[in-house]
């Protein structure tokens, strides 16, 4: 597992809970450390038992030294980040290609090289391009496998998946991606087979379409406001249509996080590069911004027109519950707007202060929720 951040650490732990030996290779010296005693670096429920419990089972290694890892390994993961790129909205593939071309001399033996980061359609194209230009020797299959986790429940959605996807267009690579995930699919996973480009474009529709959901309730929110209607109301209604769900209709300030802005983005620029615009896609990302703007204005009318010498508590800062990921939160645009309009903002966060704290600077940070309040 080539990269040990958010999904290459869970994925790795939850493949040891199968009986496979996982090694996670990763280049940040303090968090090489940290996991080697048991203790994972990002907050999610469970991981850290699972680290502990597969460890002492022998199952999971970490290491930085990525030759030894990729010449045993029957199946290497690419899990690095691939952040949105400054300028264009593209997702940032150096650290996808700086992977393959370290890890290729290494390879010993048929290997399947999968793709568990988020990447554009025809990523895993290059990936076999640049390989075979490096070792056109080796003896590999380039597949797409994209995690669909949700941030504070990632173990229970590995283990209990709604589906389990695979790009591929080689047998072997299937017969090993099969016996990879038996213990899932025995269990009624849905494993499904598809072209490599399809997976990696059905990352990117999957998580726009979640995205399209929010800001979809969230104008039907500001509606509702102007009509007289409850949103609450409005939202139990149309999701008991199972055609439509229940699920992301639940009006807030605005998504954030690790996937939804920078995905968004990124399908956004692919499609205009293909010429086939996703004009509804496009206003999802406006509708969202404006969203986390509006939330200021709305607190600020709630305190009769000024927040000027007033105290704000807000318990809660990260993207959503149950982490520590501060990445694109409501938060960092709501808070400072409060602090610019003249308000004091106390804030209680267990699990995500130690994130927030360098980012949200002027807030006084509590030690509870009612020291919050006082």
């Amino acid at each position: 597992m080539i990269g040990a951040g958010y999904v290459g650490l869970v994925s790795a732990a939850c493949f040891t809970e199968f009986g496979w030996s996982v090694t996670c290779v990763d280049k940040d010296p303090a968090r090489l450390a940290q996991m080697a005693e048991g203790r994972s670096p990002i907050y999610e429920p469970g991981l850290d038992d699972l680290l502990q419990r597969n460890m002492k089972a022998g199952l999971l290694r970490f290491t930085a030294d990525l030759g030894p890892a990729v010449a045993k390994a029957d199946v290497v993961f690419l899990a690095v980040g691939t952040p949105m790129r400054r300028g264009d909205g593209h997702a940032d593939l150096s650290y996808v290609y700086g992977a393959v071309e370290e890890l290729a001399p290494h390879l010993d033996g048929f290997t399947v090289i999968t793709t568990k980061s988020t990447v554009p359609v025809g990523t895993s194209r290059e990936i076999e391009r640049r390989l075979k230009a490096v070792r056109p020797d080796a003896d590999c299959a380039i597949c797409s496998n994209p995690e669909f986790l949700r941030e504070g429940s990632a173990i229970q959605d590995f283990t209990h998946p709604d589906r389990i996807l695979v790009g591929l267009d080689d047998d072997r690579a299937r017969a090993v991606m099969e016996r990879l995930y038996k213990p899932l699919s025995i269990r009624q996973a849905p494993l499904m087979f598809v072209s490599r480009e399809s997976a990696e474009l059905a990352k990117y529709a999957a998580n726009a379409f979640l995205a399209l959901k929010i800001s979809f309730i969230n104008e039907i929110a500001d509606l509702c406001e102007v009509v007289g209607a409850d949103v609450q109301q409005v939202a139990s209604a149309i999701g008991k249509d199972r055609r439509i769900g229940d699920k992301f209709l639940h009006p807030g300030p605005g998504y954030g996080g690790s996937c939804f802005p920078k995905d968004v983005s990124a399908i956004v620029r692919t499609a205009r590069e293909a010429k086939a615009p996703v004009s509804i896609i496009e206003q999802v990302s406006r509708v969202n911004d404006e969203r986390k703007i509006a939330m200021a204005s709305r607190v600020e009318h709630a305190m009769g027109g000024s927040v000027r010498a007033k105290t704000i508590a807000v318990l809660g800062v990260t993207f959503k519950p149950n982490t520590d990921d501060m990445r694109d939160a409501p938060s960092l645009v709501i808070v400072p707007m409060l602090q610019e309009r003249g308000a004091t903002v106390r804030v209680y966060d267990p699990e995500g202060r130690k994130q927030a704290e360098p980012l949200l600077p002027g807030v006084v940070w509590c030690e509870g929720t009612y020291d919050a309040l006082a």
